[in-house]
């Protein structure tokens, strides 16, 4: 192992059966930015059973329900305050035609998903549905228009629909039930252009996203946030195309990643993996550091008042299915390695809200590294959920900068024979930021399996008084939480933060994610 500090150029080697000891200083003069609540964005598509059996079971299902939304899934989300909700894709919206799941649900035509296994859907689950959700949710709608195969009419049509007090496509929203019109902000122009969303070169959906956002007009005093469709990955090539030649037209610029071993053959089981295996999804999911860099650095060329924000309206983890479960509809579990993916990315994310204003993790229910797994009228709460849950005190909180001195391990840089060059692996990650009452939460992952951290903690001048805190841990980094076992990983009050003369001394357990509240 080596002796890492972040935010400094230092590297000194250490033995590796040296303890683990890090320390941490908190800067809480230097924070300016706020953590904008939309980075806990949640994305739901057309996928599986996020949305029916997931979300929507129908006014007549035998789940206690609400207007045919899932009790036990709405107080969940609820509980969580997510801030936005995406739909209805991912591949899906660009063949979702929105006229099909508007009006009596017994007349709406059903459809073939042809991206996601075939499945037949019955279109019960549309423009209301969704928009209604969101209302009871307290969040706010991201809706992406269909590019691929749609007309600008139907988007045109669909935003008024949506937003507009008369008109045409307001008398028929009113015909179907909803007098007043929905407020809706955020709007994808487009989905993963560059592949599903159409196989479009960059010089041609540039020019299609101008055409197509023409004419999302604004009705009523509703204001839009435009989202053009971004790059994948380290497609710079993507982004340095559409800022060159849209970025007056766009308000956001969407960037996918993936914590994923790659398109083709095995992803790896998201339950039986190795500690080589775990190390590598660590610091694969650490690269997207670099790669938000590399695409804020473009944007800053043709942006430098950043007046367009870099939204990561999809990220998470891409495992094999399970077993048993349906090709194509991308149903995984949810282990401690998926909760430190989360905590570790959440930790990146907080640095850089300058540009970077929204995250969608994908997605919401049931699929890839879901919030919340169900299975009939069961509902389990995912060690992600858990991380979400712990972290939403960093909601519009201000960021505070942190100088991080801890060891780090050369992480396996092949799965499954790619080679991709070596990764350093920090063993401690941290965030930290303050809210309006000026109360600051650190929180705080140790990733070896094997060390506790012990950690020296400082806030420059500050003398911390009281110290309060919440631990994820397991006693096995696959440990997952099923419908037998619900509650296997769940938080618990942590005890390991002591005060010592205005400082804190942190025990951290290996395999843990904790949050602290100082005062």
């Amino acid at each position: 192992m080596k002796k890492a500090i972040l935010g400094a150029a230092l590297l000194a080697t250490l033995p590796m059966w040296a303890q683990q000891k890090a320390t941490i200083t908190v800067h809480p003069e230097q924070g300016k930015e706020i953590i904008s609540k939309h980075i806990y964005g949640q994305f739901a598509e057309h996928l599986g059973t996020c949305i029916y059996g997931g979300l929507w079971v129908g006014e007549n299902s035998s789940i206690p329900n609400t207007n045919g939304y899932r009790n036990d899934v709405l107080n969940a989300l609820r509980s969580l305050q997510i801030p936005n909700l995406r739909w209805p894709g991912g591949c899906f919206a660009d063949e979702y035609h929105w006229m099909d799941g508007i009006g009596p649900k017994e007349n709406r035509p059903r459809m073939v998903n042809n991206n996601w296994g075939g499945t037949v859907e019955d279109n019960s689950f549309g423009t209301h549905e969704f928009l209604n959700l969101c209302e009871l949710l307290g969040c706010e709608p991201y809706v992406s228009m269909n590019v691929g195969s749609g007309t600008v009419q139907e988007t045109a049509q669909w935003v008024e629909y949506m937003t507009a007090e008369d008109g045409p496509m307001a008398k028929l929203r009113k015909q179907n039930g909803r007098e007043k019109p929905w407020k809706v902000k955020f709007i994808g122009v487009g989905n993963e252009s560059w592949g599903c969303g159409g196989n479009m070169r960059p010089e041609y959906y540039a020019d299609l996203y101008r055409r197509y956002q023409t004419y999302c007009r604004e009705y009523n005093g509703n204001r839009l946030f435009k989202i053009a469709s971004g790059a994948s990955d380290y497609d710079y090539n993507w982004t340095e195309v559409l800022m060159k030649n849209a970025a007056g037209q766009m308000q956001g610029l969407s960037l996918h990643y993936y914590t994923c071993a790659g398109w083709t053959g095995s992803k790896g089981s998201a339950t039986q993996f190795d500690d080589a295996q775990y190390y590598w999804a660590l610091g694969k999911c650490l690269e997207i550091e670099e790669v938000i860099q590399k695409h804020i650095a473009i944007m800053d060329k043709y942006d430098k008042r950043k007046r367009v924000a870099l939204m990561l309206d999809e990220w998470g983890t891409w495992w094999d299915e399970e077993p048993g479960t349906i090709r194509g509809h991308l149903y995984q579990q949810n282990t401690m390695r998926d909760a430190f993916v989360a905590a570790l990315s959440l930790n990146v994310f907080h640095k850089y809200t300058d540009r970077l204003k929204m995250t969608n993790i994908a997605q919401i229910a049931n699929v890839l590294q879901s919030m919340i797994l169900t299975k009939g009228d069961k509902m389990v709460l995912t060690p992600t959920y858990h991380v979400f849950d712990m972290y939403k005190v960093h909601q519009e909180a201000t960021h505070l900068p942190l100088t991080l001195n801890c060891e780090i391990m050369n992480a396996r840089s092949d799965y499954f024979g790619r080679q991709e060059g070596e990764r350093k692996l920090p063993m401690v990650s941290a965030t930290a930021s303050r809210n309006k009452d000026g109360v600051i939460h650190i929180s705080l992952a140790n990733v070896s399996l094997k060390e506790t951290s012990e950690i020296e903690l400082s806030l420059d001048n500050i003398k911390v008084k009281e110290v309060t805190g919440t631990i994820l841990t397991s006693k096995n980094v696959a440990d997952c939480n099923t419908f037998e076992k619900p509650d296997l990983v769940k938080p618990e009050p942590f005890k390991g933060a002591k005060v010592n003369k205005g400082t804190l001394k942190v025990k951290l357990p290996a395999m843990s994610i904790v949050t602290l509240e100082v005062k």
